[in-house]
């Protein structure tokens, strides 16, 4: 079955250009011009990712967001139209998974959505189950336990915790991650890690501040505490 992916942008021309080069790689495409909107047409056809611009009428990308992740950890890649990190960081800091910003070349777009899914829908092999000190990552279910506690994890957080509590010790940089969870290095984008880890640290450990698992090596990257 096609996956579904759901569009939603206030340029009905971006839209529907859009819609077309996802429809040629088989994706099934429905769509909304605002938040309000995409919230209704979320809940009834539980889109597999979704393309979310910032600036809409009625209701912007980030209530939405603020609003679906309330139900939903539906992949999110998000369209924006300023050039500056303030707005991306806003972004992936309420959840978002990826982000482009306008003008985007489709296929581009395309392949980052491909890529996205991949993350979300990867399979392992049964009983690859990582634990370290309280936290319990099961990558079959893709799910993670803290002190007995599930914490709801992007692909991304999720995908970058995995890689680092499957190497103890090992120091990864910015762009190692971002090849890990985008599949493919876009330089200029691996200050996004560092939105994804504090993201992760605040869901993970008991005081972000002092990290006890996911430690930061200065001018390199990160990795995760060996026991």
């Amino acid at each position: 079955m096609s996956k579904t992916i759901m569009v939603v942008d206030d340029e009905k021309r971006l839209v529907s250009l859009v819609e077309s080069y996802l429809a040629q790689e088989g994706y099934r495409v429905v769509s909304a011009y605002n938040g309000k909107e995409a919230l209704s047409v979320a809940t009834r056809e539980k889109p597999d990712l979704i393309v979310l611009d910032v600036m809409m009428p009625e209701m912007d990308g980030y209530e939405f967001m603020r609003k679906h992740r309330a139900d939903s950890n539906t992949p999110i890649i998000l369209l924006t139209a300023r050039v500056d990190d303030e707005e991306k960081v806003i972004g992936l800091e309420i959840g978002a998974d990826d982000y482009m910003t306008k003008p985007f070349r489709p296929r581009e777009l395309v392949a980052r959505v491909r890529a996205v899914l991949r993350r979300a829908g990867d399979s392992h092999p049964s009983g690859k189950v990582l634990k370290a000190a309280d936290i319990v990552l099961d990558r079959d279910s893709r799910t993670v336990r803290v002190d007995e506690q599930f914490v709801d994890l992007t692909p991304s957080e999720f995908d970058i915790l995995t890689a680092l509590m499957t190497s103890p010790g090992r120091v990864y940089s910015r762009l190692d991650l971002l090849d890990i969870i985008q599949g493919v290095r876009y330089e200029g984008y691996e200050r996004t890690i560092d939105t994804h880890i504090k993201n992760l640290r605040g869901k993970i450990e008991s005081n972000p501040r002092d990290p006890q698992y996911v430690e930061t090596v200065y001018g390199v990257g990160y990795r995760f505490k060996r026991a």
